[in-house]
């Protein structure tokens, strides 16, 4: 089973709040630094992302690369890695928790990474523990904020 590095926020808003800033992935480039580009490339029944084209600016990681989507559900949204110049693996997950009645959401986001290059496990689990940083701030800051598509 391949390694994965796991972190949790706490953001002050409902859950469905929360995903609905996840799923608008055209707004990306908005509140997170690394993703430059997204553009949806395909939906499924309801609407929700199935296939999504990120160009991904990470200082040491520069890539374009293309996720497929899963919703496990409206708390819960899966991906893993369709092509890439430079990433073996991507795969990940938000799960998310009400909490205090719903008012508040516990955002719990999982992140396995490899690389085609040669890259000591260490390193990958710190680059990881990064992009999931930087992903649960922003995520907090944009919904916290109130903006919204």
């Amino acid at each position: 089973m391949a390694e994965h590095t796991r972190s949790s926020i706490i953001v002050e808003a409902a859950p469905a709040e929360v995903m609905e800033v996840i799923a608008d992935f055209e707004r990306y480039p908005e509140w997170t630094g690394e993703v430059k580009e997204a553009e949806v490339l395909s939906t499924d029944d309801r609407g929700r992302a199935e296939q999504v084209r990120l160009l991904l600016d990470a200082g040491a990681i520069r890539d374009e690369h293309t996720l497929a989507y899963e919703w496990a559900g409206p708390e819960e949204v899966r991906w893993s890695l369709v092509r890439s110049q430079m990433l073996r693996t991507l795969d990940g997950v938000y799960r998310l928790r009400a909490l205090d009645g719903g008012s508040r959401t516990e955002v719990t986001y999982q992140l396995t990474v490899d690389v085609k290059i040669p890259m000591l496990g260490m390193i990958k689990r710190k680059a990881e523990k990064v992009i999931i940083d930087r992903a649960l701030d922003g995520l907090k800051k944009r919904v916290e904020s109130g903006a919204k598509s």
